[in-house]
């Protein structure tokens, strides 16, 4: 009985240091994820909005759950965007891109068809100390975590890397070595469909949005604030780069056409960024 009690605490207590461990591997990389964490809810109609990390540039947003197609509006009076929401009810968190200001967030729900109602709005007045703090932190587009592959693969590259141009230039060129363009996904893909950092990840390979997502996460997860920019270029071609923010300065990185895979000198012009 004493042999097994003494085994027993042995597995709980290495599982306790593992625990700590991987807190302590996170918290020494710096890398920010979203959470709700309850402080400050607001709620309308079948929508259900945790805003108390708002001044770190995201909200989280849920629905009750349904078995509908659910639509999220985030709305500024310049500006606004639609995303896909969840429907089994769990949050997901949406940044707050278009900086400090008021903000209108609406849910709708699918009727039938393309006809959606309106089933819940709420007001935000969003004021953040850095606008910029929306893009250190993951979301739909730019979709990663403590575990994802490139995330890890960033820590070791940039270990012991303070100086963010030195992070980026690494960061950068360990993509244009290790990655290619593929043509193939390229012709084949569906649209609508979000960046796949992890499948671009494992298979060494990926379409512009997949290639600007994950070096966004990776430059994310190392504290230079990235945007994952889409929109077109040349002759109304759908495409997707990055900028990011160094040292208070904005950098241009398009893998796409580092790797040869379409023009650098044909002319950006953006849609939408996350």
């Amino acid at each position: 009985m004493i042999a097994r009690m003494g085994k027993t605490r042995f597995i709980i207590c290495a599982a306790l240091v593992l625990v700590v461990c991987a807190a302590v591997i996170v918290a020494a990389c710096g890398l920010n994820l979203p959470e709700a964490t309850g402080q400050t809810v607001k709620k309308d109609g079948k929508m259900t909005i945790d805003c108390s990390n708002m001044s770190e540039g995201y909200i989280m947003v849920k629905a009750k759950k349904t078995t509908k197609r659910l639509k999220l509006q985030i709305a500024t009076s310049g500006a606004k965007l639609n995303y896909d929401l969840n429907s089994d009810g769990e949050y997901e968190v949406f940044p707050l891109q278009f900086g400090n200001g008021k903000y209108q967030i609406s849910l709708f729900e699918n009727v039938s068809g393309k006809k959606y109602s309106k089933e819940g709005t709420v007001k935000l007045s969003v004021k953040m100390p850095d606008e910029l703090s929306c893009f250190l932190y993951p979301n739909q587009y730019v979709s990663y975590n403590e575990n994802t592959a490139c995330v890890q693969q960033a820590e070791k590259l940039c270990e012991g890397m303070t100086d963010q141009t030195e992070i980026y230039g690494t960061i950068c060129k360990y993509v244009l070595k290790n990655f290619v363009y593929d043509y193939i996904k390229s012709v084949t893909v569906k649209p609508g469909l979000l960046p796949q950092i992890d499948d671009c990840w494992n298979n060494k390979m990926g379409i512009c949005q997949d290639l600007a997502a994950m070096t966004c996460a990776m430059l994310r997860s190392q504290g230079v604030p990235a945007r994952l920019m889409i929109g077109t270029v040349g002759s109304n071609t759908y495409h997707a780069w990055v900028v990011a923010v160094v040292n208070g300065k904005n950098e241009f990185f398009d893998p796409t056409a580092e790797m040869n895979a379409s023009s650098k000198t044909d002319a950006y012009t953006t849609e939408r960024y996350y």
